[in-house]
């Protein structure tokens, strides 16, 4: 494969770019795992972690995907038959339920209309009818549909019950606002390569004791390679991980990490959301009609129906290959029907501004007519905020 292919500008909602000095992290040299050096990188970006997270709970570092965390916030706490609430509002709030099936759990399913929110009331309504639910899953920011879940009030009914509150924040933290402790999360998991902007290959999870509890109690807990009380005792006895870890990719994760902090959660926040307006308003002048609903809208990735006429992979194929641009299609159910634009990680103006004006050329080329410059409506909003 020659490197000029690999030149393109990543605007999907994950992996997304990299900056430069994350990059040449990776480049430093291998050194053992079980160092004092390896020792004292992992806690320092552990340390780092929680500050992002905003906890005070016990955080790990794993080598793996965000699916890795999610699998490991299930398998530590059920018990074949455990009835736990999966709140279903994309691909990825069906994923929880499909992890909780394969241990053997019953997924007691809260489905709303993908492309919308789930409300509190209604989470407290099935745990009302149901008094021995374990926990309650949900993903705060779905990219599958460009929608997010208030994470904050469903804490605020979960927290009133025994069931412990399990959140996905893969593609929130580092971008939207999270804050574990306020928001009364007890597992919380995350990974490297959305809006923290490293490389894939890492994800992160956080335990608060009411979680510990039910863990050290579960003696049917299944799994190997995600054990949580092996994570803690490696950590607490040896500032190790029980397994071997990517030390290259700890690097990454450090200096972006530091990237996120020396920026500012709030700092963070403001741009993410600047840039999901100047997104939305700029395809909305072209007359491009959004998916998701405008109260559950996210600030990390927009979803867009395609105008009557406008083939998937005619688009996403001249963004690709006449313009260098890569942008997500739909899945399951919207496969063909909406595209996805990732304004997340370390993703500024010129990025929005020039997909913009390359979706403008390649929805012109496929015979749609624009209604009014993108760009230009855009770059208001950028200009008044």
């Amino acid at each position: 494969m020659k490197l000029e292919a690999t030149k393109k500008l990543l605007m999907i909602p994950g992996p997304t770019m990299v900056p430069p000095e994350v990059l040449n992290a990776m480049a430093m040299p291998v050194i053992g795992h079980r160092t004092k050096e390896y020792g004292m990188l992992l806690k320092d970006t552990i340390e780092k972690l929680k500050k992002v997270f905003i906890t005070e709970n016990d955080t790990f570092l794993i080598t793996g995907s965000g699916t890795a965390a999610m699998d490991m916030a299930i398998s530590n706490i059920i018990k074949k038959g455990d009835k736990i609430l999966n709140i279903v509002t994309g691909n990825f709030g069906e994923r929880f339920a499909n992890i909780v099936k394969a241990y053997k759990g019953e997924a007691i399913r809260l489905d709303i209309e993908w492309g919308d929110m789930a409300e509190p009331e209604a989470v407290k309504e099935i745990l009302d009818k149901y008094d021995d639910i374990k926990a309650v899953t949900v993903v705060h920011n779905e990219t599958s549909t460009g929608a997010r879940n208030p994470i904050k009030e469903i804490g605020e009914v979960v927290k009133d019950y025994d069931a412990l509150y399990i959140v996905d924040t893969i593609s929130s933290l580092g971008g939207d606002y999270v804050n574990v402790d306020k928001f009364h999360i007890d597992i919380c998991v995350t990974g490297s390569q959305k809006c923290l902007a490293a490389p894939p290959g890492m994800a992160a999870i956080t335990v608060s004791e009411k979680a510990w509890e039910v863990i050290k109690k579960n003696e049917e807990k299944v799994g190997f390679y995600l054990d949580l009380l092996a994570y803690k005792k490696y950590y607490e006895e040896k500032k190790q991980t029980p397994y071997t870890p990517s030390v290259n990719l700890t690097y990454a994760m450090n200096v972006a990490l530091d990237l996120v902090l020396e920026e500012g959660i709030e700092n963070r926040v403001k741009r993410h959301e600047r840039l999901a307006k100047a997104t939305r308003d700029g395809l909305e002048a072209m007359g491009i009609e959004l998916f998701a609903k405008k109260r559950a809208r996210s600030i990390t990735v927009t979803s867009a129906k395609y105008p009557e006429g406008i083939d998937d992979k005619k688009f996403r194929g001249i963004l690709s290959e006449k313009y260098n641009i890569v942008v997500a299609g739909g899945q399951k159910h919207l496969a063909g029907k909406i595209f996805r634009i990732g304004h997340m990680g370390i993703c500024g103006e010129k990025e929005i501004l020039g997909t913009l004006a390359c979706v403008e050329l390649a929805l012109k080329e496929l015979g749609f007519e624009v209604k009014e410059s993108g760009v230009e409506v855009a770059k208001e909003v950028l200009l008044k905020n």
